[in-house]
């Protein structure tokens, strides 16, 4: 099980200005690579682990595509179908998060930089971050909600699928796991700055949950994958 984390304060040291930026889809993996270890604000911690999600469930569609239309594989054909077209969605899904991370985090500093001279004007600066800090909670834990469909995916496929492409199955699997932890971070970060306690507690919870239940997945396809056994077709309606 996760262990929970404690969130913590974000660093006013990181409130720099956010520029406009072009989707990360439309960079070659290079480019994204140098934006992410420059200085720049974004690409950041979030996308990074949206981009993570995104490889590992082109990994769980490339191995049901290499299973689709084999024999030997054909009583779990349906399974080979759904998940081509499952993965392939959430890899898309995750990218639209990365972007998605980058424009969150680029209100959180917009709000940062409001003006607080007068009481009206901390007001109104105290409420603009408590927004943007709701959306930046918000996005990377739809990235966590996302790794969970990945990894379960994954887990059917485990044992049901063309085993010369078994291992990739536990790449996808480790990836999801890391996507999942690192996204979670950036949910736990932005906790304090939505100043609602029921509301932070309840998303904390929720968001370990649902990385137990990743580990969880994860292990088990590992285990199918490494012990190379054939597993039944799944029965309609489970997992």
């Amino acid at each position: 099980m996760a262990a929970p984390v404690t969130p913590i304060a974000r660093s006013r040291s990181y409130n720099l200005r956010v520029e406009p930026s072009p989707r990360f889809r439309d960079l070659t993996v290079g480019a994204f690579v140098d934006r992410l270890a420059s200085a720049e604000p974004v690409p950041g911690g979030g996308s990074a682990a949206a981009v993570a999600g995104s490889l590992a469930a082109a990994l769980v569609a490339m191995v049901a595509a290499l299973s689709e239309g084999r024999p030997k594989y054909a009583e779990h054909m349906a399974l080979h179908a759904e998940a081509a077209g499952s993965a392939r969605a959430l890899a898309d899904q995750f990218l639209f998060l990365a972007d998605e991370d980058a424009e969150a985090y680029a209100g959180f500093g917009a709000a940062m930089r409001l003006p607080r001279e007068s009481d009206l004007e901390r007001e109104a600066r105290g409420a603009a971050i408590r927004q943007a800090a709701r959306s930046a909670s918000d996005v990377p834990y739809r990235t966590v909600e996302a790794c969970l469909e990945v990894v379960a995916l994954a887990e059917a496929l485990a044992g049901r699928s063309n085993r010369n492409a078994s291992s990739d199955l536990e790449v996808a699997a480790l990836l999801a796991v890391a996507a999942s932890r690192a996204a979670a971070a950036n949910v736990y970060v932005n906790l304090p700055s939505i100043e609602d306690e029921a509301a932070s507690r309840e998303l904390l919870a929720a968001t370990d949950r649902l990385v137990s239940d990743i580990d969880k997945l994860a292990s088990q396809a590992r285990e199918t994958v490494r012990s190379g056994a054939a597993r039944p077709p799944l029965e309609a309606g489970r997992g």
